[in-house]
């Protein structure tokens, strides 16, 4: 009998709190061993008065766009039992984030499928005639203006509902390099560019140990940041979680 795909690999997972759940369920299952170590703290907005306010009046778009997981779980949180109206269709850039919406009881997602990103949904048939539509894109502070601004080139009335703000948390970065120490992390999943900047800048002097370490990433523009940041061993994973374990396995079965 053959050992589990990820036997005896400990992998660092660096996403937010409450967002490791399934990830790590799947490295347990595939014999691995996650550690967990939020590299992004996910905060309200500065003015959750403007967010409650397009959710009143959700009634009132064509087409509402989740840019991640994260805007799901923090839209959602605040719609309060009033359900989502099913005049209003729901689109994703990845199938991260329409998982998560599929999770909250929505269906029929417009998502592209393989490639994640804006340039993949706007290419979508269902984004091209879109003049005189009136889309809220839901997302956190900051962020790419690709979305918005295109939709709005189409003729499509655009606006941002902002969910929440990325900060870096203030951890302890002790039990990381302890658990390095002790047993070396085989690879580590990575879903921002922030995510890799903070990781970063908790590690201080420590980066450098971390450089060989093979990084799992969803997108080719983090991949490059990562490779800049001087990380050796940057593999692009698409699709969601179960893009990223297919990548991890493949990875270590080569």
């Amino acid at each position: 009998m053959s050992a589990p795909a990820l036997a005896n690999k400990c992998i660092l997972v660096t996403r937010p709190a409450g967002q490791s759940d399934h990830i790590s369920r799947l490295i347990r299952d595939a014999g691995g061993l996650p550690f967990v170590f939020p590299c992004i703290e996910i905060r309200p907005p500065d003015d959750p008065a403007l967010l409650d306010r397009i959710l009143h009046d959700l009634a009132d778009f064509d087409l509402a766009i989740f840019v991640s997981p994260t805007a799901v779980a923090c839209a959602f949180g605040r719609i309060a039992g009033r359900g989502w109206p099913q005049s209003v269709r729901i689109a994703a850039p990845g199938q991260g984030s329409a998982g998560a919406l599929r999770a909250q009881g929505i269906d029929g997602i417009v998502a592209p499928q393989g490639r994640s990103d804006s340039e993949a949904l706007l290419a979508l048939p269902e984004l091209q005639a879109v003049a005189g539509k009136r889309i809220v894109i839901f997302r956190g502070e900051g962020g790419r203006e690709l979305l918005a601004q295109t939709l709005a080139s189409r003729g499509a009335t655009v606006e941002y509902a902002v969910c929440y703000r990325r900060a870096r948390p203030d951890a302890d970065i002790t039990p990381l390099l302890r658990q390095h120490e002790k047993q070396p992390f085989s690879a580590i999943i990575l879903t921002s560019r922030e995510s890799l900047d903070n990781l970063r800048a908790m590690l201080g002097d420590a980066w450098d140990a971390f450089k060989t370490v093979p990084v799992f990433v969803p997108h080719v523009r983090i991949a490059e940041a990562a490779r800049e940041q001087g990380l050796e061993c940057v593999q692009v994973a698409e699709n969601g979680d179960a893009g990223t374990m297919q990548a991890m396995i493949k990875f270590f079965q080569s």
